[in-house]
């Protein structure tokens, strides 16, 4: 009896266990596809979008279809890639077959938005718009929202970082200069984010080494900004929003509403995203013409003539004024001080159009740089447990051979190119550390050989064993560096390519500026991210000498740095806020 007590009893045990493990399973599988099942593999999706315009511009199927289609993909919340499998493999008579099928409705409050722009990591970047292009897009995709990019196709394009990179075989025509000119179309996925790259066949706008800096960039880009627009027209997409971004597609904003609004776009609206005001492009009223705009028309005070040098029109300042609504991306400064005191002459305009201006912080991958998951790092750890940020310190100690004493302040420098430094400043920085006791490690790339030479002399100067400069970028160990440092000692906190200041806080190290008197600014009207406040509020008046100090007070500064980790700077947080309340008033509008 015993016996057969023994195995009931190991058998309902079994049972037991099958069960929660397929519990489990499902709990995990419901994760993964999170509340937006239906882009729970934005590859499958992305492809899909593509194809449907392969299929538009090849005739297979017509505008009305396609946007029907466009419409089933936003609006479905059945799983596309539980629907549609080995897309590439299949013809567009085997896959559209397989669409029509596809009848799983239901009503979601979504916004389809195209970017067009100039970059987008990892496949065509110079500054911080092609990450922003990059983290925005696929936050966008987590929350459900479907996005696409169009950039033009450069000869640099890094085409490894493309995914299913192939070439319509069908052309369409964009006027130009008086002419109708044909491009032709390559359509991938890159980091699950469909993309169309546009490639002129009449002219060689992109096919040279650099993405800016020639003589006929006005040309090269608007070009391209009225291509998209008529292969927008072509694909028959409907967007909810057209979202361009500084000066290189701002002559979006009068061509859509002068010319394509009324071609079938009527539902579209423009949101016009800007990174910098020191790059806004002049040029001469006449030039508006190659891209059929009419210039005495846009050449007036109040749309495209600029502030100062009223003889010539300003394609940044078309995109603030042909926008409904305008985002000015900055992690640190208020909307007052921006429009003050960093328009470059811009500061009547936005005065006039300061009520659809918006200010958003930059972001970082959260998925790359989370010491919880960090895959660089010796060990992981949290704002709840500290412990292996301790293990990271020594790690780092022993890697650059630094004395491995685990009650050693450790002050981290991170920087693309180290010449963005003050040489004096650094000097100061790091002899203030060595007689603090604190050790200094400073990684960043210098391409002059005097710089060099400078900072290795200047090691040698330096008594003790304390101090390591790194003339190398090596993606490993600038995670080890942030894991392992209790101070961050950054040029700036208003660092949009890198974002070092924000990634230090997530790390839990303390950023410090060089410049305490700039970045510790505070605008009187305080219309200031989040990020901003956050960032200024804890660390915005602390100099490296109090910050070494402040460290010892283990308790407090603990305090101070599980609150600063447990905070969302990544582009899912205050970055994807910011642009769905903008994509929510234009939808509304």
């Amino acid at each position: 009896m015993a016996i057969e007590e023994l195995k009931k009893t190991q058998l309902e045990k079994q049972l037991l266990l099958d069960r929660l493990e397929h519990l489990e399973v499902e709990q995990q599988d419901t994760a993964r596809k999170g509340p937006m099942s239906e882009f729970s593999n934005p590859s499958v999706c992305s492809e899909l979008l593509l194809r449907i315009d392969s299929m538009v511009l090849t005739g297979i199927i017509d505008v009305k279809e396609a946007s029907d289609f466009r419409n089933l993909l936003v609006q479905n919340k059945v799983s596309t890639g539980d629907v549609f499998s080995k897309i590439p493999e299949k013809s567009d008579i085997e896959l559209l077959a397989e669409i029509r099928h596809f009848l799983h409705r239901s009503k979601r409050n979504s916004f389809h938005i195209v970017h067009i722009c100039a970059e987008m990591a990892p496949v065509a970047s110079v500054g911080p718009l092609a990450s922003y292009i990059t983290g925005l897009s696929s936050a966008l995709q987590k929350k459900g929202d479907l996005v696409e990019v169009i950039l033009p196709k450069y000869g640099s394009l890094n085409l490894d970082e493309v995914k299913g990179l192939r070439k319509i075989d069908a052309e369409f025509f964009s006027y130009f200069n008086g002419h109708w000119h044909g491009n032709r179309v390559w359509i991938g996925v890159v980091c699950d984010v469909g993309v169309t790259f546009i490639e002129p066949l009449q002219y060689s706008f992109f096919s040279r080494e650099m993405i800016y800096g020639y003589p006929d960039d006005f040309e090269r880009f608007t070009y391209f900004s009225r291509a998209s627009l008529d292969y927008i027209l072509k694909s028959g997409k409907q967007p909810d929003v057209l979202h361009i971004h500084n000066w290189e597609t701002a002559v979006i904003g009068p061509l859509f509403w002068d010319i394509y609004v009324n071609k079938g776009l009527e539902s579209t609206r423009i949101l016009f995203s800007c990174h910098e005001f020191s790059s806004q492009c002049l040029e001469h009223p006449d030039k508006l013409a190659l891209c059929g705009l009419d210039p005495s028309r846009l050449h007036r005070h109040d749309r495209l003539q600029d502030n100062t040098k009223k003889h010539l029109v300003n394609i940044l300042k078309g995109g603030v004024v042909y926008s409904n609504e305008v985002v000015i991306m900055s992690s640190i400064h208020s909307k007052g001080k921006i429009i003050r005191s960093l328009s470059h002459g811009l500061e009547p305009t936005l005065a006039i159009h300061k009520e659809k201006i918006l200010v958003a912080p930059y972001g970082f991958d959260g998925s790359v740089w989370n010491p919880s998951t960090d895959k660089f790092l010796p060990a992981n750890y949290s704002a709840d447990d500290l412990r292996g940020k301790a293990i990271c310190k020594v790690a780092l100690q022993q890697r650059l051979g630094l004395s491995g004493q685990a009650s050693a302040v450790v002050v981290g420098c991170i920087c693309a190119e180290i010449s963005v430094i003050d040489l004096e400043n650094l000097k100061a920085a790091v002899r203030l550390a060595n007689r603090k006791g604190a050790q200094f490690v400073c990684m960043g790339t210098s391409n002059l050989p005097s710089l060099n030479a400078a900072l290795e002399s200047f090691q040698k100067e330096i008594k003790g064993d304390s101090v390591r400069f790194i003339d190398a970028h090596d993606e490993a160990l600038s995670h080890l560096v942030l894991a392992g440092s209790d101070i961050m000692f950054c040029t700036s906190f208003d660092d949009p390519t890198m974002q070092i200041p924000f990634k230090a806080i997530k790390y839990g190290s303390a950023p410090v500026a060089v410049n305490l008197s700039k970045d510790g600014f505070r605008d009187p009207d305080f219309e200031t991210t989040w990020a901003s406040q956050n960032i200024l509020s804890a660390f915005g008046n602390m100099s490296l000498s109090q910050a070494i100090d402040q460290i010892r007070k283990t308790s407090d500064w603990k305090l101070k740095m599980r609150d600063g980790m447990a905070k969302d700077f990544s582009w899912d947080g205050e970055c994807l806020d910011v642009h769905l309340d903008a994509y929510a008033s234009i939808k509304s509008s």
